[in-house]
């Protein structure tokens, strides 16, 4: 049963955003739902009333995230369905040493896990690889994975392949706002889209430069202490979660694009390992 109407948006201006987010017509969403245009319609203005479950139902078929979707049960006035808890609750034990079972096991090559705005959350001993040389405030806490890696203090300067990495990530953090609408996200982006372009050196030619990716993957081509490193990566989420927290978790697993980087992260891992060793009594 719905409570009190609450004094934020009404729900069907909600569902014509979205609706509209996603670029479908009342009749798409109408046959995806499997129920009439008319219906979709009445919702929209007003003229009904939607049901829990014809909520969820819309939702379903609209993707929304979890969050917005506990958004559009409370414009409704329905109690929200997902529950939001920190990744320290105990209920969320399992997941946790899930990510890091994730991670730890990707070395000797850098992952990481973000939350939704791209905070980090955990790393593995080889993002350390990628970290190098960049400015001490933007590694103060929280850390933000999209400003440490396009800051002018931050990778930004040893990026090899500027230009085509600052598209590709501006252009999936536009994906993930249009997916999401998320207020901060969209502060993020004006905020990264703000920084002067940096001019990077030219790169003296290795494999990794003439490598063709056939417009299958952008690498991230990184100038560090031990060389020219090349790399693609990619992103796991969670299925079928049902807590806000685990939906919006993602893990960032790097791989080598080429065997110079493959080399030089297994001997990096094996040099670490050898000084971490206690020496014999």
């Amino acid at each position: 049963m719905s409570t009190n109407a609450n004094a934020g948006p009404p729900v069907g201006g909600l569902l014509r955003a979205w609706r509209e987010r996603r670029r479908l017509s009342q009749l798409e969403l109408a046959g995806a739902a499997d129920i009439s245009a008319r219906h979709i319609s009445f919702l929209e203005t007003g003229r009904s009333t939607p049901s829990r479950g014809m909520l969820l139902r819309l939702a379903e078929r609209l993707e929304i995230p979890l969050r917005e979707r506990n958004a559009l049960l409370l414009s409704a006035g329905y109690a929200p369905m997902y529950a939001e808890r920190r990744l320290d609750d105990p209920l969320l034990l399992q997941a946790r040493k899930a990510v890091e079972l994730v991670i730890a096991g990707h070395e000797p090559y850098p992952a990481l896990a973000v939350d939704r705005h791209w905070t980090l959350v955990s790393a593995n001993a080889a993002v350390g690889v990628l970290l190098a040389g960049i400015g001490p405030r933007l590694l103060e806490p929280p850390v933000n994975v999209l400003r440490l890696g396009m800051h002018p203090e931050g990778l930004a300067p040893r990026i090899g392949n500027y230009v085509q990495w600052r598209e590709h990530i501006l252009t999936r953090l536009r994906q993930q706002i249009a997916a999401t609408a998320d207020p901060i996200l969209i502060e993020m982006l004006a905020e990264l889209e703000s920084y002067p372009q940096v001019t990077t050196a030219p790169m003296t030619p290795t494999a990794s430069d003439t490598t063709d990716y056939g417009g299958v993957v952008v690498p991230l081509t990184l100038r560090t202490d031990h060389g020219l490193l090349s790399f693609f990566s990619t992103t796991t989420v969670f299925g079928t979660p049902l807590d806000i927290t685990l939906a919006e978790l993602a893990i960032e697993s790097f791989f080598p694009a080429d065997a110079q980087t493959t080399e030089a992260l297994t001997r990096i891992a094996r040099l670490s390992s050898a000084h971490a060793r206690p020496e014999p009594s």
